[in-house]
């Protein structure tokens, strides 16, 4: 084992086990663009936001985006948790979850590139339900 590995490096412990949401850096590029079009992020603290996803799902709608306001300078510097909203096109939703510890650079940068290039920073949500459970993934490939 090294000297700086972990098996918890980057795990928010504020969240049960099953909430603390999915990603790993090794699957994005130097650019922290995605590697291929599979890669997923799950979203972390979804479990207190069930009644906002089931009212999303409940709606009908098959495509969903995120809608993600940049951090302030202030919550860069308390390094606070990105919330991820839903734009479900009609409307936007109240939280769903955060972005997973050590990788809002990723989403920031993501956001960042789909500003310059496509002119609308949002990110293709999928919705999936696992246990009962309502679970966010941002599909991180797509917008490669």
């Amino acid at each position: 084992m090294g000297l700086f590995t972990s098996n918890r490096r980057g795990t928010d412990e504020s969240f049960p086990k099953s909430d603390r949401g999915m990603g790993h850096l090794n699957d994005y590029s130097f650019g922290l663009k995605a590697r291929n079009k599979g890669i997923t992020m799950v979203l972390a603290g979804s479990d207190r936001y069930q009644d906002e996803l089931r009212t999303i799902v409940e709606t009908g709608e098959s495509e969903f985006e995120t809608a993600i306001s940049p951090r302030s300078i202030a919550q860069e510097r308390t390094d606070e948790p990105i919330e991820v909203r839903i734009f479900t096109g009609r409307r936007v939703s109240g939280p769903v979850g955060s972005v997973p510890r050590g990788l809002e650079s990723v989403v920031d940068e993501t956001l960042r590139r789909l500003d310059d290039t496509v002119g609308k920073a949002r990110i293709p949500v999928r919705i999936t339900e696992k246990s009962g459970r309502y679970r966010v993934e941002l599909l991180m490939g797509a917008v490669r």
